[in-house]
């Protein structure tokens, strides 16, 4: 048996299909993943993600900690904001990605995947050794994701007046505190929406409410082709340890100034730099019929080979997309081998929809 969120017995009741996930009973979908999908586009969808690990570090030595572990800069976050990063081993392969968020000047949270959370933690604590700071997981919490185009319009019907346009006016990579919920502007879908991370006895009323404004369950399936159309990684899929974020579509999370900041895999990426990035992550629309799929070769014509890391079909596009890896003088034209047979396919910079909307 695997481990089970506190909404295990409501996803039930709501006829999820359960699968295995890292290790975790978690719903595919409840009935129809491409409606789920639809639902997060055009109204408002909610996901538990409960099974994603929250870790707070406390001490006086948390954000020196933080400048030297993760490869983006703590120190452009001011209190209530959060930040999208990486955490490098000191080849510059990726242990994680994650969202650090700064409550105060001495306490952090971090919020990282579920896949990863014992490699991660063993890692944090390795190097936590030589400062001062106190590294918490914090398994008393849950978390849900309510995602879509109509989440500002129902907050109204969930919260006061005042909590709801205070979340109303939250910006996008902010935070802030309602009683004891943490309510974050982080999505992984390409809609607007919120994270709200609350203590575990509070998940049957917040799963209610949210039910009775509208917000329709939604399971890990719909998740993977929203975030696909959104070109955002998939931690496993397309980065790992083997690969860096300048290989990843993810140099925009690094940031190498000053130049006094020590963090763990900076000289392996500063050599990577200096050698030239011979693969990038790039996105895929199929043009002939198929589906493209995870490991499929991408062909590049007198350009040498690439691999899918991340494909499906886009219910949004109505074709088939992926994340490829290829190597980095690839063009514009390509082709992929589907079941023997090679699909031509056009090479463009993710994301793949914006809002709803087409943005290729």
């Amino acid at each position: 048996m695997g481990k089970r969120t506190a909404f295990y017995d409501l996803h039930l009741k709501a006829n999820a299909k359960i699968v295995d996930f890292a290790g975790w009973e978690m719903p595919l979908h409840y009935g129809s993943q491409i409606q789920e999908h639809h639902q997060v586009r055009r109204q408002a969808g909610m996901f538990d993600v409960s099974h994603m690990g929250i870790v707070d570090l406390h001490g006086s030595e948390v954000a020196a900690y933080l400048r030297y572990l993760l490869a983006n800069n703590i120190d452009r976050l001011a209190e209530g904001k959060a930040l999208y990063t990486c955490m490098l081993n000191e080849q510059g392969g990726v242990i994680d990605d994650l969202i650090v968020y700064k409550i105060a000047a001495d306490f952090y949270r971090l919020v990282i995947n579920a896949g990863t959370r014992e490699k991660d933690l063993a890692w944090m604590k390795k190097q936590a050794a030589s400062f001062k700071i106190e590294i918490k997981e914090r398994i008393d919490l849950a978390m849900l994701a309510i995602q879509g185009p109509l989440i500002k319009e129902k907050l109204k019907f969930i919260l006061a007046p005042d909590q709801a346009q205070l979340l109303q006016n939250l910006k996008t990579f902010s935070f802030a505190m309602i009683k004891d919920w943490f309510i974050a502007r982080t999505g992984y879908t390409g809609e607007d929406g919120y994270e709200i991370i609350f203590p575990v006895q509070d998940a049957d009323k917040l799963w209610s409410a949210f039910l009775d404004a509208d917000i329709v369950p939604c399971g890990l399936g719909a998740r993977d082709t929203l975030r696909l159309e959104a070109g955002l990684n998939l931690y496993g899929s397309d980065m790992d340890e083997s690969v860096t974020p300048l290989e990843s579509n993810l140099a925009w999370t690094v940031v190498m100034d000053p130049k006094e900041r020590r963090f763990i895999g900076r000289e392996a990426l500063e050599q990577q730099t200096k050698e030239g990035i011979k693969r990038r992550l790039v996105g895929l629309v199929l043009d002939g019929p198929g589906v493209i799929r995870n490991h499929q070769k991408v062909i590049i014509k007198n350009d040498g080979e690439g691999e899918v890391t991340s494909g499906g079909y886009s219910p949004t596009l109505e074709k088939s997309i992926a994340l490829a890896r290829v190597p980095a003088a690839i063009g514009t034209n390509c082709v992929v081998e589907i079941r023997n047979k090679e699909v031509p396919a056009q090479v463009i910079k993710p994301p793949f929809v914006k809002q709803g909307k087409k943005i290729f």
